[in-house]
């Protein structure tokens, strides 16, 4: 037998990439079913591409965020939309509306601390380390045991990494063993 893995002339890695983007558009639509209301304790981490095709942001969230950014829809966000593709968003970013359009398919992580659930997604670009990018900036009241912004709880990247048995899924087909 040999130890070579033939290559799968199914593109596995896709379809599971799709499947699993389509769970964040499935919980999306239920929020925005929902009037935007996000039930009990949920709340979201999104990361995203932002120089993905499809991203449609402001000027100033570019420039701040070239590579990738982090958004939390918690307590202030509004007009949430969501379509077979993509979702729109309304956020306030230093006081600041802004409207956001992001493709499912520029997401590269979801989290709902909440629940200890995550779901990461293979970047769009192969072979290139994402440059290390600040956390979600984007407006939230503080803590109500005064504590600071949703953005300080950490960033997806975080949960990912714990090893406590967390509801976490990576799929990464890139690596063989």
């Amino acid at each position: 037998m040999s130890d070579h893995t033939p290559d799968s002339l199914i593109p596995y890695d896709e379809i599971v990439q799709e499947a699993l983007r389509a769970v964040v558009g499935r919980v999306l639509g239920a929020v925005e079913r929902s009037g935007g209301a996000l039930p009990g304790e949920h709340h979201f981490y999104i990361t995203f591409k932002t120089g993905a095709r499809g991203v449609e942001i402001p000027q100033h969230l570019r420039e701040r965020f070239p590579d990738e950014m982090t958004i939390v829809l918690q307590n202030k966000f509004w007009d949430l939309q969501v379509g077979p593709d993509r979702f729109t968003v309304g956020l306030s970013f230093n006081q600041r509306a802004a409207k956001l359009q992001i493709p499912f398919a520029a997401i590269t992580a979801f989290v709902d601390p909440a629940v200890d659930f995550g779901l990461q997604f293979q970047a769009a670009a192969t072979g290139i380390d994402a440059p290390v990018h600040e956390a979600a900036e984007n407006d939230a009241p503080a803590a109500a045991s005064g504590g600071g912004a949703d953005a300080e709880r950490g960033a997806p990247g975080d949960v990912a990494a714990h090893d406590d048995g967390s509801n976490v899924v990576t799929v990464d087909f890139n690596r063989k063993k």
